[in-house]
């Protein structure tokens, strides 16, 4: 069965200077943070790569991916907005409806600038080959926070193997978890997403009223997260949740480079 993969990496990263964040070197043998994943979710079984690019992205995505990376096929979509009208694209569902045309199989989507492990990917995967719907990894919050200062996480409230709702808590931290009525065994979303494609026109739905209701807004954004805990709350998909046994890695903001890149180091 044909399995795919959609990273969503139109965008720049403005604590980096600008830079493609994506593509930061931190694997042991050079590696970038897309490399790596892609790496991973080769090795799991996925054996198609489609990159969401933006203007900024596209040139360079092309020039290391080409049309086909160790054996799997790499297609692109282009997410775009109008500069006159927008600061910003339109966010994460919106860049996931941009990749609606080439999504021919069971997919998943997810961040380019994670690295979710090989057994994330591996998880995923056997749940599609299955056909048992959507699925997704939780993270257990303790081990997603960041030592750099405050962050947003989307907390799943589950019933036994299943998603009840996606709700998103901001400004975390390791010492305001109590007030915040969290704990550090709590699953949360490090938004990755497997479906499969008959998802498409729910989101494509999704992101046209969206943009109607919030025409002439320069910054708002339709947030994948979100969406995906209305289509549940609706009763319109069900999703399965499976706690990751991999250590999510991340790179919030320059100083977390090093850190990474060791302890990647350490795994190989």
């Amino acid at each position: 069965m044909d399995l795919a993969v959609v990273y969503i990496v139109a965008g720049m990263s403005s604590r980096f200077g600008g830079k493609v964040k994506q593509l930061i070197k931190v694997g042991p043998d050079g590696e970038s943070l897309i490399e790596y994943s892609a790496n991973q979710a080769l090795k799991a079984g996925f054996n198609k790569l489609i990159f969401v690019v933006g203007e900024k992205t596209e040139k360079s995505f092309k020039e290391i991916f080409g049309d086909e990376y160790k054996g799997a096929k790499v297609e692109y979509g282009f997410q775009s907005f109008d500069p006159e009208k927008r600061d910003k694209p339109w966010g994460t569902t919106d860049a996931t409806t941009c990749a609606a045309d080439l999504v021919k199989e069971p997919f998943v989507v997810c961040n380019g600038d994670d690295i979710y492990g090989e057994n994330s990917f591996v998880a995923i995967a056997n749940h599609l080959r299955e056909g048992k719907g959507a699925v997704t990894m939780g993270f257990k919050l303790g081990s997603v926070l960041s030592d750099e200062g405050p962050v947003n996480r989307g907390i799943f409230v589950v019933e036994g193997d299943r998603v009840k709702e996606l709700k998103e808590n901001f400004s975390i931290d390791k010492d305001n978890l109590t007030e915040k009525g969290l704990s550090e065994d709590d699953l949360c979303s490090m938004s990755i997403f497997g479906f499969n494609k008959e998802v498409m026109p729910m989101f494509k739905e999704i992101i046209y009223k969206f943009k109607i209701d919030n025409e002439g807004d320069r910054k708002i954004e339709c947030l994948l997260p979100n969406d995906i805990g209305s289509l549940i709350k609706e009763g319109k998909i069900e999703m399965k949740i499976i706690p990751a046994s991999d250590q999510w890695f991340g790179v919030t903001s320059p100083d977390d480079e090093p850190r990474v890149r060791e302890e990647l180091a350490r795994l190989k």
